[in-house]
């Protein structure tokens, strides 16, 4: 593994150097690394310690990232690396996230070969996920573009705790995003994951607004911390409002994990209040994960409300788009990436881990 020149920080007048990648703004003398671990201030510069190395291979339905309206009944090639730019006590890939050994760094990856690979196993995109891709920004910049090459698109999971300057650059290279929106509250964001909310509404703002990326949001509902009432009728709304009621929520939910072991995991009755709610507030697409519950998978068109796209987990059961994305129904075009639905592919998909050294075999 070898260092990779990173991007996106200055010299300041004590000496120090200052990463302004994402809003911590870490600020390090040499040798010292930012709160993320993976980057690092070597020879008076900032490196990428993990550039072109991961923590695995998985090929996994693209509804698992989740994306429910990004070329549905596709596979996904996903990986990450280690480290992470949050604190989350309750992070679900603590044993990835918050690893601070670079043996976790199993498989070692050009950009090309990562485009190669999903290319070999006839995967629509590739995701960047299990950790945060901000703090591993040049290296999936970089695949992207190898991607792209190849006709390949490139997901981004993420919980947006990016900074100004980078999240013009990070985002121009993806065609999609999940966004992580913790909590509807600052101090939810504080004292659960060591970061603030804004940041993450202006990277929700920006990906909506200003780029053609397809965005989806998920919120993982912890019971009594974020999952009263008031709070997703604010989140809701605000949704609705700065982003518009198109974009997909996802509602998922919580098991006892990493530092919040002490909390029973989130009731099915939860996640499907929530997405009412969501409803009532305008938002036309929302949905419920990590529980068996076909209503709150299912699409639904806006104009006949008949089921498009019914799912039972992962599995897609009725696909009533046509290649346009239009409702085969009453022909009213639904919001996202559509394109040609292959049944037969769809039942094959599996979850299934890969060595890189296997993967162009």
């Amino acid at each position: 593994m070898s260092d990779f020149p990173a991007r996106w920080w200055r010299r300041l007048d004590d000496g120090r150097i200052q990463c302004d990648l994402c809003p911590r703004d870490c600020r390090l003398h040499e040798g010292q690394r930012g709160a993320c671990f993976v980057r690092q201030r070597k020879s008076d510069a900032m490196v990428l310690t993990t550039y072109g190395r991961s923590s695995g291979f998985c090929i996994d339905p693209i509804e698992k990232k989740p994306l429910n309206h990004f070329h549905p009944g596709s596979s996904v090639f996903s990986f990450g690396t280690a480290g992470c730019n949050l604190a989350c006590k309750f992070c679900q890939n603590w044993d990835i996230s918050k690893s601070r050994e670079m043996d976790t760094l199993m498989d070692a990856a050009s950009p090309a070969a990562i485009a190669e690979a999903a290319h070999a196993h006839g995967c629509r995109s590739v995701a960047f996920t299990y950790n945060d891709p901000v703090i591993f920004a040049e290296y999936a910049m970089d695949v992207a573009d190898a991607c792209r090459a190849r006709g390949i698109a490139t997901v981004a999971v993420t919980a947006g705790y990016i900074g100004d300057g980078a999240r013009g650059d990070f985002f121009a290279k993806m065609d999609a995003a999940n966004v992580d929106l913790k909590a509807f509250s600052d101090d939810f964001y504080v004292k659960l994951c060591g970061a603030r909310l804004q940041p993450v509404l202006d990277s929700l703002v920006h990906l909506v607004r200003e780029t053609k990326v397809w965005t989806e949001i998920t919120t993982l509902l912890i019971p009594g911390r974020n999952d009263g009432d008031a709070e997703i009728e604010a989140m809701s709304r605000w949704i609705a409002r700065e982003l518009g009621p198109d974009v997909p929520l996802h509602f998922t939910a919580f098991h006892p994990d990493y530092r919040m072991t002490d909390i029973a995991h989130t009731p099915t009755a939860t996640l499907e209040r929530a997405r009412a709610i969501a409803r009532c507030e305008g938002l036309r697409y929302v949905y419920t994960g990590n529980v068996h519950d076909r209503a709150g998978g299912t699409t639904f068109c806006p104009g006949c409300e008949a089921p498009v796209i019914e799912r039972d987990w992962h599995e897609i059961l009725r696909y009533d788009l046509d290649e346009d994305g239009r409702c085969r129904h009453c022909a009213t075009a639904l919001p996202g990436r559509f394109g040609h639905f292959d049944a037969a592919c769809d039942r094959r998909r599996r979850p299934v881990r890969i060595a890189m050294d296997r993967a162009l075999a």
